[in-house]
């Protein structure tokens, strides 16, 4: 209790401080801290520098706490509550360069009316009341926040020119997901289960100004910034590098190939199809792997359910994925076990082909990138619906 008591007088200090500097010896830069090693750090961060009389602060809008109560379940619901927080500089600095991750400094080109508005901006931002915000994976997060504080300041909309060399490297069309594969590419299971989880939504092309959700491309992009009504830059001056590491310091070495989503997917493939070759000339399927493979797919569909019709995420829903996994396929590894149903997996693998074919069939005008993983393992579906399918009628015309 005290602690956050404490909290609060000091953001409120800071609000005051804020209120009474003098705009013409205040000193704001936008400040990008590029990728770390944690998923949730590769796109990088973004934050505001505030070098005012009397201090040198650091505001960021990416703040949450992993302890708060049901975090993990409220997160995966979309209610992900993030706050801004207002933080001595050295601090702030310290941390990331000890990490191993770039900084970048952009000196705002403000007057002292925008440099004023900026501050009071903020100091409204960081009352009690308004600190917690809902956070937005790729419209509304620590980026876009900052950005969007500028642009009130500055009281003219801001035009994203150019990105230079910066999303040479990421596949086109430039979507939501296209950017976070370039900077996923290291963690390609943390991508599987982003492409698993999000639908459509981030495979639409986005705009110039769209693409500053990603903080390293918001650094690219910082310096070709203008304002629409006058076309002045909103930065002044070259970026200055606060920390100066590779731009790829801190993240982990690429995943060795054999633990890569596509070599288990295709181990599946492999193990599926020999199986299935077994199975069909034995007449009886092997029942422990079809336990396993539609356990997991229906576990896959509960939380894909959950995700298109629970959680207010806006790219969960359409997903496309929901045809192929889905909760349903939980029966199969009880029913398989039992003589009675056997016309009961007849007809569910019946259905779960024929979801599967029409999967296929429209994925290509759904709009919806798939990981190439999911292919070898659709395949491997594929592949047991047909023995069922096979092995029952041949049983039944014998």
């Amino acid at each position: 209790m005290m602690r956050r008591l404490l909290l609060i007088i000091a953001l409120l200090t800071s609000c005051a401080m804020m209120r009474a500097a003098v705009p013409t010896d205040t000193v704001v830069s936008l400040v990008n801290v590029y990728p770390g090693h944690d998923i949730y750090e590769l796109e990088g961060h973004t934050a505001l520098r505030l070098t005012m009389p009397g201090g040198d602060y650091a505001v960021s809008w990416g703040t949450f706490d992993f302890d708060s109560p049901n975090f993990v379940y409220r997160f995966v619901k979309g209610e992900t509550d993030y706050r801004v927080d207002i933080i001595p500089w050295q601090p702030f600095e310290r941390y990331y360069a000890g990490c191993g991750r770039r900084i970048v400094s952009h000196r705002i080109d403000f007057t002292p009316e925008q440099t004023r508005r900026l501050l009071d901006l903020i100091a409204d931002n960081l009352l009690p009341q308004n600190r917690v915000y809902r956070y937005n994976y790729v419209l509304d997060n620590c980026a876009t926040r900052p950005l969007r504080m500028l642009e009130l300041a500055a009281g003219d909309s801001l035009v994203v020119v150019d990105y230079g060399t910066a999303t040479d490297s990421i596949a086109r069309p430039l979507t939501f997901r296209n950017v976070m594969r370039r900077y996923h590419r290291n963690y390609p299971w943390y991508q599987f289960g982003i492409d698993l989880a999000l639908g459509s939504g981030i495979d639409r092309p986005v705009d110039s100004r769209e693409l500053t959700f990603a903080p390293v491309l918001l650094d690219a992009a910082a310096g070709r910034i203008t304002l629409r009504g006058s076309g002045r830059r909103l930065t002044a001056g070259a970026p200055v590098p606060v920390a100066d590491f590779a731009p790829a310091a801190a993240v982990a070495a690429p995943t060795p190939w054999y633990l890569t989503p596509m070599a288990a997917a295709l181990a599946v493939l492999v193990l599926a199809a020999v199986l299935t070759v077994r199975d069909v000339r034995r007449r009886r399927v092997t029942r422990w792997f079809d336990a396993v493979l539609y356990g997991l797919q229906g576990l896959a569909g509960c939380l894909l359910t959950f995700l298109i019709f629970v959680s207010v995420h806006e790219a969960t829903s359409p997903n496309l994925l929901l045809m192929w996994l889905n909760p349903l396929a939980l029966v199969v590894p009880v029913l398989i076990w039992l003589k009675k149903c056997k016309v009961a997996v007849f007809s569910y693998q019946i259905i779960n082909f024929a979801l599967l074919f029409a999967m296929c069939a429209v994925w290509p005008f759904a709009g919806q990138s798939a990981n190439a993983a999911f292919w070898p393992l659709i395949a491997a579906d594929a592949l047991r619906s047909l023995s069922y399918i096979y092995i029952y009628v041949t049983q039944k015309s014998r």
